[in-house]
């Protein structure tokens, strides 16, 4: 029952993710791109047990 909060992550969502962390991308950035908020993006990188990279181009 707890895949109706989680439904919205597909398989190529979540792929999307994982390459951008991967890349170092900044959560503030995934959240743009994947059109989710940043809670939800360090909610998910913390269930894939993904670090978000400490990387950053300001």
């Amino acid at each position: 029952m707890s895949e109706t909060v989680e439904a919205s992550w597909t398989l190529e969502t979540v792929q999307q993710l994982r390459a951008m962390a991967r890349e170092g991308v900044a959560p503030a950035v995934m959240s743009l791109k994947l059109k989710r908020s940043v809670t939800q993006i360090h909610a998910k990188l913390a269930e894939l047990g993904i670090t978000p990279s400490a990387k950053s181009r300001d």
